[in-house]
């Protein structure tokens, strides 16, 4: 199986928790997940997982590149695949402040924008996240 190949890889012992919860990122359709989303899909596949223990794998597939960690404003943390194959190099972020959902973009005006900006000020720009907090137009708008 890929995600045995995958956990081994990043130097972690092939268990049932993590095999499951790496199956789980990369078969969701949704790219962003908490760990109570984590949690509840491994209960609704009828597997016996604690939630600590979802949040301990979490921590290990982050701290071995596996998954990568974002933090929002709203004390709001998902987690996404470090390897999205959506994206070639870098992408940035939406968060809509009334659902939470998670957009995923990208953007060669802002990414050429902020290293000018730094170059501007004598700096050469190593890397960056950007977070845009938006809410839904209304139709008047």
């Amino acid at each position: 199986m890929a995600e045995d190949k995958n956990i081994r890889d990043a130097g972690l012992k092939v268990t049932l928790p993590r095999v499951r919860i790496l199956e789980i990122f990369e078969n969701s359709k949704e790219r962003h997940l908490t760990a109570d989303d984590v949690y509840k899909m491994i209960l609704e596949s009828g597997d016996e997982v604690g939630l600590a223990t979802v949040y301990r794998v979490l921590t290990q597939f982050e701290s071995a590149g596996i998954l990568e960690k974002l933090n929002f404003e709203s004390g709001h943390s998902v987690y996404e695949l470090s390897n999205n194959p959506e994206f070639d190099d870098h992408h940035d972020h939406m968060v809509c402040v009334k659902t939470g959902k998670v957009i995923e973009f990208t953007s060669q005006t802002i990414e050429d924008k902020q290293k000018e900006v730094a170059n501007s000020h004598g700096y050469k720009l190593i890397d960056h996240r950007l977070v845009l907090y938006v809410e839904p137009k209304e139709d008047n708008d």
